[in-house]
C-alpha cells in the first residue's frame, strides 16, 4: 500500500494522536507524584513527622522510574511517527517537563531530610514567611501544570511573574535567618530552614521552566528567561 494514500495517513495520524494522549496521561501521573511529594515533605516539616518524611524519601524511586519510562516513550514516538510542528513540540515539551518534575521530586526529598532533622530538635517557631513561600511555590506548580493541560499561555506567563515574588521572599528570609544565626540563636534549626528555603526557591524555578515550555509548545517560540514578556 502506498504510504501516501489517505487511509494510511489517517490511520497513522489516529495512532499518533492516541500515543500522544497516553503520553500526556503518563506525564500527569508523574506530575501528581511530584506535587504530592512536595506537599507531603512540607507537611512532614510543619508537623515534625519523621514517618511522613521517610515515605517521601521512599517514594522517590517511583518518580524516577516513571520519568525514565516516559522519556523512552518520547523517543519511541518520535522514531515511529516522525511528527512535525505542534505534535513534535508537544513531545519535546513533555520530555522537558518530566525532567523538571523529577527534579521537583528530588527537592521534595531534600526537604523531607530537613523534616527529619527538625523532628529531632527542640520545638521552635518557623520563620513566619516560610509557610507563605511554600504555599506560593505549590501554587506556581499547580498553575504551571494547569497551563500545560489547557495550553494556556496567559496562565503560564502569570506563573513566570510569580517567580519574582518567590525570589524576593527567598532573599528576605535568608537574610533574616542568617542575622538570627549570627547571634548564636538556634543555629541547627536556622540551617535547616535555610536549606528548605533554597529548595523551595529551586522548585519555583522548575515550575517557571514548566510554564516556559507551555509557551514554547503553544507558540513555537523559546522564551527561556523572558517568559514574562
Amino acid at each position: 500500500m502506498n504510504p501516501e494514500q489517505p487511509d494510511f495517513l489517517e490511520r497513522h495520524k489516529g495512532k499518533l494522536g492516541q500515543d500522544l494522549e497516553n503520553l500526556t496521561g503518563q506525564l500527569l501521573r508523574l506530575a501528581e507524584l511530584a506535587k504530592k511529594a512536595l506537599e507531603d515533605s512540607l507537611e512532614a516539616l510543619w508537623r515534625r513527622d519523621p514517618e511522613l518524611a521517610r515515605q517521601v524519601m521512599a517514594g522517590d524511586k517511583a518518580i524516577n522510574d516513571l520519568e525514565e519510562e516516559i522519556d523512552i516513550n518520547c523517543v519511541r514516538i518520535i522514531a515511529l511517527y516522525q511528527p512535525v510542528a505542534v505534535d513534535l513540540r508537544q513531545i519535546m515539551a513533555v520530555d522537558h517537563l518530566i525532567a523538571e518534575l523529577e527534579r521537583i521530586g528530588d527537592l521534595a526529598v531534600n526537604i523531607a531530610e530537613e523534616a527529619l532533622n527538625v523532628s529531632r530538635m527542640a520545638p521552635r517557631e518557623f520563620h513566619p514567611d516560610l509557610p507563605r513561600m511554600a504555599r506560593m511555590v505549590l501554587n506556581m506548580l499547580e498553575r504551571s501544570l494547569t497551563a500545560f493541560i489547557n495550553h494556556d499561555v496567559k496562565l503560564a506567563r502569570e506563573v513566570c511573574l510569580a517567580d519574582d515574588e518567590v525570589d524576593s521572599l527567598d532573599r528576605s528570609i535568608v537574610h533574616e535567618l542568617v542575622e538570627e544565626m549570627a547571634k548564636n540563636e538556634a543555629i541547627p534549626f536556622g540551617h535547616s530552614q535555610l536549606n528548605v528555603v533554597r529548595n523551595l526557591e529551586r522548585a519555583g524555578d522548575h515550575a517557571t521552566n514548566i510554564a516556559e515550555q507551555v509557551v514554547y509548545m503553544v507558540e513555537g517560540e523559546s522564551v527561556r528567561h523572558r517568559c514574562q514578556a
